[in-house]
Parts: C-alpha cells; sequence; structure tokens
C-alpha cells in the first residue's frame, strides 16, 4: 500500500475524469445525508457498538462539517464488528462549530466520562481530523489517556477552495486561516496521526499527507466516497492498531 501522496493524481486526470469523481462523491454523500437525515429522530448509536473488548482503546467518531456523526456510522459498525467500543459526542450537531470550539466541547465530553484503561482513540473525516489534532495538541489529552488520531481525507493544510466560498465556516480552510497556520505548527503531536487520503480529493487539492505523521494512500478517489471503501476500513483497523500500542500523547 503506497505511503506517500500522489501529488499528479490530479493533473493527471482528464477534465471528464474530475467531473465524474465529482459526481460520483456528491451522489455518495447525498445518499448518506439521506440516511442521515431518517435517523436524526433516534440518534443513539447502536447497542452493538459499546460491546467491544474493554483491554483495546475506545474509538471516539468524530465527523466533518456539515455531517451528523450518523454520517459515520458505517465506519463506526464496521470497527464494532471488529471489536472494537466506539462513541460519539452528542451536541455538535453538524459539526458547524469552529474547529478550537468543537476540540473544547469534545474534551470536555471525555473529561466527564470513564477514562477507559487503554485510552482513546480518535476516526475523523475531513474536519473532524483537525478536531482531533487540535484535542492532541490540548493539556487535557494525556489526562483523558488520548492516543493519536486516524485521520480520512484531512485537510491538514487547508484547502485552497476555501478562498472562493462566502460560509465563514468553510473559509476556516483557508491555508492561511490562523487556525490551520496554528495547527500545521504543532508538528508535536504528528506521529500520534494516521492520515488515510485517496488518489485524488476533489475538496482537499493539496492532499491530506502531513510530516511526521504515518501517511497511508488508498486506491480510492473521492472526499466522500473513500468513507465506504474496504481499503480505507482495512487502513483505519491498520491505523488503529498502531496507535493501540503507542504512548499516550505528552
Amino acid at each position: 500500500m503506497p505511503t506517500e501522496r500522489d501529488r499528479g493524481g490530479a493533473e493527471r486526470m482528464s477534465r471528464r475524469d474530475v467531473a465524474r469523481w465529482w459526481t460520483l462523491d456528491y451522489v455518495y454523500a447525498a445518499v448518506r445525508q439521506l440516511a442521515t437525515l431518517g435517523r436524526i429522530v433516534r440518534p443513539k448509536p447502536p447497542a452493538a457498538w459499546s460491546r467491544g473488548d474493554p483491554e483495546r482503546p475506545t474509538l471516539l467518531l468524530l465527523a466533518g462539517v456539515y455531517e451528523h456523526w450518523s454520517f459515520l456510522r458505517p465506519i463506526g459498525d464496521a470497527l464494532a464488528a471488529r471489536g472494537h467500543r466506539v462513541r460519539v459526542v452528542h451536541g455538535l450537531g453538524a459539526n458547524l462549530l469552529d474547529i478550537g470550539e468543537t476540540a473544547r466541547r469534545a474534551l470536555r465530553a471525555l473529561e466527564r466520562a470513564q477514562v477507559p484503561a487503554a485510552g482513546w482513540i480518535i476516526v475523523a473525516h475531513s474536519k473532524g481530523g483537525l478536531v482531533g489534532k487540535r484535542m492532541l495538541l490540548a493539556e487535557a489529552a494525556q489526562r483523558v489517556r488520548l492516543r493519536g488520531v486516524v485521520a480520512i481525507a484531512t485537510p491538514f493544510g487547508g484547502s485552497r477552495l476555501a478562498r472562493f466560498v462566502l460560509d465563514p465556516v468553510l473559509r476556516e480552510f483557508d491555508p492561511g486561516s490562523p487556525t490551520i497556520v496554528e495547527l500545521a505548527n504543532g508538528a508535536s503531536v504528528n506521529a500520534h496521526i494516521v492520515s488515510v487520503f485517496g488518489t485524488f480529493d476533489p475538496h482537499v487539492p493539496e492532499g491530506s499527507a502531513l510530516d511526521g505523521a504515518t501517511n497511508v494512500q488508498v486506491p480510492v478517489a473521492g472526499h466522500f466516497r473513500i468513507l465506504a471503501a474496504p481499503e480505507t476500513l482495512d487502513a483505519v483497523v491498520d491505523g488503529v492498531e498502531r496507535l493501540s500500542v503507542s504512548t499516550n500523547v505528552g
């Protein structure tokens, strides 16, 4: 499995290929959002998510912007089926708060919960990966035994596309924004991050490779469709296992 970003992938694609991947990506996202809407009336995670091995780290799911936690339900179901306990933070809605505030709320939730003997590992998509890194940089990370983050399609260096949107929620991803610059400077925790990304991401043209992290490229294109790929699940499981034997942050 490749471990470095295919920097020229997007450039080698034809415009037709790029348009096709954009279309397929949004079709997948739309289907998942419709499934999410159908579950909003009962937003409790499945009971099976709490039945995993207590000797393993507990996994915390963090979704991306405009995503309810149940957007990641296929990932949670698959990880629970592999014997992991899976948790979510209620009250984050569609993840529209800024990255710093979201990280603070998630950490407060972990501090209120019983700290697992084997600690926590965050499994996140897109913005959720940035929130996870901000949590790793916080003083509370050691108190809650946070081991690391497995991030899928996360714009660690931002996305230049954010400069062309008016929505302030998305403008936070501008590579020059204070948040992205601050996180980029926080390289001390990069060794506790596994970054999983595809061959082409229409939302993150810069790619998701992160210096000092474990970078894993899977043979899948898309920002959302990557979540459903078996190769992604395998990479996430491998990432969780890697972080499970590492020391806690700090």
